[in-house]
This record gives C-alpha cells, structure tokens and sequence, in this order.
C-alpha cells in the first residue's frame, strides 16, 4: 500500500480533492454555447431566406452584421443613441416612482380604492394615441419624449410592484404584529424581501416598455435621434442599414435586461439574508 493510500485509510473523513471541469465540459455547461448555436442557426436561415427571396426590402444576414459594424464607426449614429437614451433614462427614472405607489396600493385600502380606476385606464389606454396630444400640450421638446417613456413604464411597474407585496404571506404578517413589530420593521423584514421578486419583475418590464416608447415617440412624431435615422434608412431603401440599427436597439434592451438580472441576483441575496436576519 502506497503512502497516500495509508494516509487515505489514516483520514477516512477527509474527501477527495474534485477534479477541475475539462474545458469541453465547461463549454457544454455554459449557457452561452447553447445562445451562440441558436443565433448561428437563426443567422444561416436568414442568410438562405434572404438569398433565395432576393428582394431589395430583405438584406442578407452577412450584410446586416457588416452594417451593425458600419454604424458603430459613425458618429451620428452615437449621436442618435444618445438623443434617444437621454428620454430613456430620465423617463425610466421618473418611472421608478411607482415602485412606491405600487407599495401603497397593496399596503392600504384606501389608496387603492383612490387609484384602481386611473391604472385600469392607464393600462388599457393605447399609449401611442396620447402622443399627439401631448406634443400639443408640451411641444416638440424632450419633456413630451419623457413622459411618453413614463406612460409606456409606469404601469407596470406599479401593478407588479402591488403583486409582489399582495404575494407576501398574510400569517407572517400576523406573527410580527403579535410579537409587537412596528410597521418599519414589518417592511424591512417582510414587505421588502417578499416583495421584491415582484418588483423586479415590473423593471426588467418596464426596461422593455420604456425602450419602446422611446423608439415609438421618434417614429410616429417627433424625428430625432433613433427614430430619425430608421426614417432616413427606410426612405433610401438602405434595408442592410434599417435592419442594423434596429438589431443595435435590440442589443442595447439586451444589455439593459441582464443589467437587471444581475441586480436582481445582487437584491436576491439581500432579500435571503434579511429574512434570515434576528
């Protein structure tokens, strides 16, 4: 017997050091390989698609790649999304107010009995049919862009911001008020923490909404940034160019959302601790 047989047999209750993941297994355990493979599939039918329609209004998928590259080497393309991202992010800012209001509604009976027919309005409403309206009643400027983002977010993030503190456990709501916990405390330890799925959930949403109505406003009234070069691509026919900028808003929701879910991890981990907490 060897002497790291004996030393095995001498220490029964040490384990075995684990051998490091081979690199092909890392490979096929990443759920990038699996992202990649789709996006070479859904490429290689593009590409057969476009060749085979040879049509003028369809670029083929190599051409759409290289006028992504295209655009990035051009300024007024950076421009563009910079006009564009200034409406996003103060309007989605903005929005984040109704992660509060959302929280009042579920919390007190009174307010959602003030609100409840303003959010079935604000969620049934098509958002596009106020643009004209609002550009009449606050101009061309950025301040019409903002609050049609707003319009676009808010909703829902207050709805789910109400249903992640509606989905928190009523007895556990009742066993702090009977250990005499305040109504700080019940939201720091129970409202918060359970609450958050829900509001996440209304964010990563609303990045969505908040984009769209970013690109929407621009399209149908007010052409700038974004939506002023889809025009001017769709209007010279440059069909590689209009495919490439939109596969760049695609990919800037895309970098938003994964920003969320790594907050959303980050938050998990909190919402874990402070259940746990004395």
């Amino acid at each position: 017997m060897s002497s790291a047989a004996g030393e095995q047999v001498l220490r029964p209750g040490r384990r075995p050091r684990r051998q490091p993941p081979t690199l092909w297994a890392r490979v096929v355990a990443s759920p990038w390989t699996y992202r990649l493979l789709t996006l070479a599939v859904f490429g290689c039918l593009w590409e057969v698609f476009a060749g085979y329609a040879d049509s003028m209004l369809i670029p083929l998928f190599s051409g759409t790649v290289e006028g992504m590259f295209q655009l990035v080497r051009t300024p007024e393309i950076w421009n563009a999304f910079l006009i564009s991202n200034e409406a996003f992010v103060i309007g989605f800012a903005v929005s984040l107010v109704g992660i509060p209001i959302g929280f009042a509604m579920a919390r007190f009976s009174i307010v959602d009995r003030a609100s409840a027919p303003y959010m079935s309005i604000l969620l049934v409403t098509p958002t596009a049919a106020l643009i004209p309206i609002l550009i009449i009643a606050f101009g061309l400027g950025l301040v019409s862009r903002v609050i049609i983002v707003v319009l676009f977010t808010v909703p829902y993030v207050i709805v789910n911001s109400a249903a992640g503190v509606r989905k928190v456990d009523t007895s556990l709501l009742e066993m702090a008020r009977s250990f005499g916990a305040s109504e700080r405390k019940i939201w720091w330890r129970i409202l918060l923490p359970g609450a958050m799925p829900g509001v996440m959930t209304g964010i990563r949403i609303g990045v969505g909404r908040a984009i769209e109505g970013m690109v929407i406003v621009e399209l149908l009234m007010i052409s700038v940034g974004i939506g002023y070069q889809i025009q001017q691509f769709t209007a010279m026919f440059e069909s590689e160019l209009l495919y490439a900028i939109v596969a760049l808003v695609v990919v800037e929701a895309l970098v938003v959302v994964n920003a969320v879910r790594w907050l959303e991890r980050r938050l998990g981990r909190w919402s874990h601790d402070t259940r746990l907490a004395d």
